[in-house]
């Protein structure tokens, strides 16, 4: 009877009910504080503003001639497609404020990581117009080196040279080498988990990137609504606690201006940000793709009155800042790049097929070697018949 009395003085009664806590408990406290993270209501301009009186005439001259060239080459590489000489050609045509301004507000010992549709990008930043669409070209994975010009590979899977942005950037922090890393992405790469990944390890990391999205309205057909519910591309940065910035991707002074002190944020120690420039891809998704079917026309022609060149050029002629002869030259400098841009994409390239085993591994493995020699022996065969 004592050990019976003993057991059940053990079991305990239920705890007497409590109301329902709609909150945390007190102890909870918010990581970070959302409200510096917030983009603003609308995107970032400085065109038509009076904040382009403060702005350098001379970067506002050079980014206009970056534009005219861009554009100009946007057009040629689009005409090699149809003289099969490009196999095929993503066009910024409509983006080059985006492209131009991402090159320019690097440093010379940044990286820039390229999407497949930035070429642009790498040609703004220095590197050989050819040699940026030898990958389209299909004659070469990559068509130079990225040590050398300090750009990726330029990545035609979604998102993949984010994490590999970060990765750099990292590693370059640990080193102590004073280097940013930025990283281009369109909004249809929002929706790759790859992107997610890269955002979240920059944040936690404090990584020195910068992550520019490119929002378009589509990718490929898909228009941004189809893709996400949230009120702008630039409010995701929030729940990886890294700001957000939202600028008009048509507003080069902007964006460069934007770009710029995320940069030199991520280069004081201040981790990465993400920016949404808000464009309009004017041609089509590519010239294997065909845009009318899931746009108008009417769509079109208001982004046109939207041009990144011409919003640009009527305020700097407005200013004084540029005249006829600057007009002029640009337009000069620019068709003398697609001339010489257009007759070396006319010369047939010769191929080395021993080139497929270049640049693989730093050593080559075993089966590697082995297959060296069995094409080197067939190819030694085929000249000897």
């Amino acid at each position: 009877m004592d050990s019976l009395q003993q057991r059940s003085s053990t079991v305990q009664a239920p705890p007497a009910a409590v109301a329902y806590r709609p909150t945390p408990p007190p102890a909870w406290q918010p990581r970070t504080d959302p409200a510096p993270l917030l983009p603003d209501a609308s995107p970032f301009r400085v065109i038509g503003t009076d904040a382009m009186a403060d702005a350098d005439p001379a970067l506002l001259r050079r980014l206009y001639a970056e534009l005219v060239r861009g554009r100009r080459y946007n057009a040629q590489a689009t005409a090699l497609t149809k003289q099969g000489r490009l196999a095929v050609y993503p066009s910024t045509t409509g983006q080059e404020a985006c492209q131009v301004a991402a090159a320019m507000a690097l440093e010379e010992r940044d990286w820039l990581f390229p999407s497949y549709r930035d070429t642009l990008a790498a040609v703004a930043r220095g590197l050989d117009p050819v040699q940026a669409l030898t990958l389209l070209r299909g004659d070469w994975h990559t068509g130079y080196d990225p040590r050398e010009h300090r750009i990726a590979p330029l990545s035609t899977p979604l998102a993949t040279q984010l994490p590999h942005a970060v990765g750099l950037a990292h590693a370059a922090r640990l080193k102590g080498d004073d280097v940013v890393a930025l990283a281009l992405v369109g909004d249809g790469g929002t929706s790759e988990g790859d992107f997610h990944e890269a955002l979240n390890f920059a944040a936690v990391w404090q990584a020195p990137v910068v992550f520019l999205v490119q929002n378009n309205g589509f990718a490929i057909s898909v228009p941004l609504a189809k893709q996400t519910a949230a009120p702008s591309l630039a409010h995701k940065a929030v729940g990886y606690g890294m700001p957000g910035r939202l600028v008009d991707g048509n507003d080069a002074v902007a964006v460069h201006q934007v770009l710029t002190e995320a940069i030199a944020r991520a280069r004081r120690g201040g981790g990465p940000t993400l920016v949404e420039a808000i464009t309009y891809r004017i041609d089509a998704h590519t010239n294997a793709d065909d845009a009318t079917r899931y746009r108008g026309d009417s769509e079109v022609e208001t982004w046109r009155e939207h041009d990144p060149i011409r919003i640009l050029e009527r305020d700097l002629t407005e200013r004084g800042v540029l005249g006829e002869d600057g007009v002029r030259e640009a337009a000069e400098a620019a068709e003398t790049m697609a001339a010489a841009l257009r007759e070396r994409m006319n010369a047939d390239p010769v191929l080395d097929p021993m080139d497929l085993f270049a640049h693989v591994y730093a050593e080559q493995t075993a089966q590697l070697r082995e297959q060296a020699a069995q094409l080197r022996a067939e190819l030694d065969a085929e000249s000897e018949a």
